[in-house]
């Protein structure tokens, strides 16, 4: 009984083999689409960033407004920060340049936007979830969630200063 198990075993342990070295493969060149994926993101996400803080700075006022609609205590001073905060980090975005504390920043407004003025898509992100991606703030969350977790990658300022660091060392 063993010889025949034996057999059997080696007899299928080449496709065995021949899946895991193609798995391998395709995992290999998945993984090297990483950095162009997070290059695309960090430049379309940190320009809509950077027009929608642009637009922010040109309309404090209204900003303002609306920031004290919601109840949002000190609504000039955050109004003045988001503003700022949007444009600059969409610019720091682009460059790839501090980019894991920028998405930290980005995602921590992106949930208080949820919080104060998409609070119903927020809190119904399990019981009615088209309500919770279909909010403003969803797709600017998960762009600055993406840089956040996995960084700017291979083409960006943060890349270049690290490999110069690591030179020196």
């Amino acid at each position: 009984m063993s010889s025949v198990t034996a057999i059997d075993v080696g007899k299928h342990t080449k496709p065995v083999n021949w899946f895991a070295r193609m798995y391998e493969r395709f995992c290999g060149g998945s993984t090297s689409l990483q950095s162009p994926f997070l290059l695309a993101v960090r430049l379309y996400w940190g320009w809509q960033f950077a027009q929608t803080g642009w637009g922010k700075l040109n309309h404090l006022a209204k900003i303002t407004d609306f920031f004290s609609s919601l109840g949002i205590p000190f609504s000039a001073f955050n109004a003045h920060f988001v503003a700022g905060l949007e444009f600059v980090g969409g610019l720091l975005l682009i460059a790839g340049l501090a980019s894991r504390l920028t998405g930290f920043l980005l995602t921590a407004s992106m949930f208080i936007a949820y919080w104060t003025a998409d609070h119903e898509a927020l809190v119904s992100v399990f019981s009615d979830p088209g309500k919770f991606y279909g909010a403003d703030p969803y797709t600017f969350l998960f762009a600055s969630l993406q840089i956040l977790i996995f960084g700017a990658g291979f083409f960006s300022l943060d890349a270049a200063i690290a490999k110069r660091w690591r030179k020196r060392a």
